[in-house]
């Protein structure tokens, strides 16, 4: 048997593997005819005609709404920017309760706490890693307002349940969709499923524009909310003549000419990018998956997984080795990728549950739990969360090795490193002993 890389043999590969890199020739041409249009932003905080931004953004606006099929698609300058309008929009106050997912990007978890409102952590699926309705059920009381779904890793989460419950507690449903664009829950395109959905388009996501987002939604009343937000609401709601001006204090989380155009050309190029995706997954789940104690992520019928990563559950009975021992031993055996080159595209874990971050256990913030309105009690103690905190400590491992621009003899040598850590674990053992 071959040495492994981590003892001092021979790593499968070192040739880096190709730098995921969607920008072309379309995009530069795009930002070139902005740049000699001499207008980078035609945004105004006024109500105006440019309140709603220049042709650029509103042609991509236009584009991105008839991709996902909806009345609405409103850009701003990051997915996070983006969850923070969705809470504002619903009229989130202090003392209100927003259920949240543990086991993903803190900014979820945060936006509720921008307006005042407390974060409630559910726990999530075992099988594919978004909340679980069960304990969604069991995390609702009569201060909650909204339930903050996300779609983790490209997975839709199982949202008939999850609206049946929204439905009857009168909740709304925000879908965090910054991972998983075009990923579809019996026929239905997420975001499109409750009552504001949100993408990211930062620079590491399926497409981009460096930094940026986007807000859908179907509803006249949120889309109006969710302008005013955007775009220094304060300013406008007299003159353009708003009624309900709770939670219209505006913010400048506007996109600019460039990035728009650099979105318009993207968009095209998305359903192409997640074909590569699939078919790439598709072939490392079942080679990767022939290893006993690793266990490829669940998609449930009539879904579509985008795999923004890639997550596998590990079992180290099954395996023979300790989780990170052997995520350690794969980073050995292959390289990481062009651009990336001193970032893995393999780890062990996800985050750490949100909640034990030091904002929640010390409880860092002047409002939200602290608020005298909050008339509830809520708990961030290690345990509340057992699936998210085992998946995280014990079992998930993810991956980037999906990724377009991979080609079968880069899948191989990925597939090949798993094969060698996988035969040689009693060497492996004894080296983490």
């Amino acid at each position: 048997m071959a040495k492994l890389a981590i003892r001092g043999g021979e790593p499968v590969r070192t040739r880096l593997f190709p730098a995921y890199n969607t920008i072309g020739d379309e995009e530069k041409r795009a930002v070139l005819k902005v740049l000699d249009s001499g207008n980078l932003s035609q945004f105004l905080g006024t109500w105006h005609k440019d309140f709603f931004g220049g042709p650029t953004v509103q042609q991509f606006e236009k584009d991105w709404s008839a991709v996902f099929g909806t009345k609405y698609a409103i850009s701003v300058n990051s997915n996070t920017s983006g969850l923070f309008t969705a809470i504002g929009a619903l009229g989130i106050k202090p003392g209100d309760e927003v259920i949240v997912s543990p086991y993903t990007m803190s900014a979820s978890a945060l936006a509720p706490i921008i307006y005042g409102a407390v974060p409630v952590f559910a726990d999530v699926d075992y099988e594919n890693f978004g909340l679980d309705p069960a304990s969604i059920e069991k995390c609702i009381t009569p201060r909650t307002k909204a339930i903050l779904v996300v779609h983790i890793f490209g997975n839709p989460a199982r949202m008939d349940e999850i609206v049946a419950i929204a439905k009857r507690h009168g909740l709304f449903i925000i879908e965090d969709c910054a991972q998983s664009p075009m990923a579809v829950y019996k026929d239905k395109l997420v975001g499109t499923i409750g009552d504001i959905g949100i993408f990211s388009l930062n620079y590491h996501k399926h497409i981009h524009t460096g930094e940026g987002g986007v807000l859908i939604t179907n509803d006249d009343q949120l889309a109006e909310k969710i302008y005013l937000i955007r775009n220094h609401g304060e300013n406008v709601v007299e003159s353009k003549g708003v009624q309900d001006v709770f939670n219209t204090h505006g913010f400048n989380y506007r996109m600019t000419e460039m990035e728009a155009a650099v979105g318009i050309e993207q968009l095209k190029k998305l359903p192409g990018l997640i074909e590569q995706r699939l078919a790439n997954a598709e072939y490392l789940a079942c080679q990767i998956g022939k290893i006993n104690g690793i266990i490829p992520p669940a998609v449930e019928p009539q879904c579509r997984h985008v795999h923004y990563v890639q997550a596998f559950k590990f079992k180290k009975d099954l395996v023979g080795v300790e989780r990170n021992d052997f995520v350690n031993a794969i980073k050995a055996e292959i390289p990481s990728a062009v651009m990336r080159e001193e970032t893995h595209l393999i780890g062990a874990g996800y985050v750490k549950p949100v909640y034990l971050q030091p904002l929640y256990q010390q409880r860092a913030t002047h409002c939200s739990f602290n608020c005298e309105k909050y008339k509830g009690s809520v708990d961030y103690s290690k345990g509340i969360c057992p699936v998210a905190e085992k998946l995280h400590f014990e079992e998930l491992f993810f991956h980037e090795y999906m990724r377009p621009g991979m080609s079968r003899q880069d899948l191989d040598d990925v597939v090949a490193a798993f094969m060698k850590v996988s035969e040689n674990v009693a060497e492996l053992r004894q080296y983490a002993s």
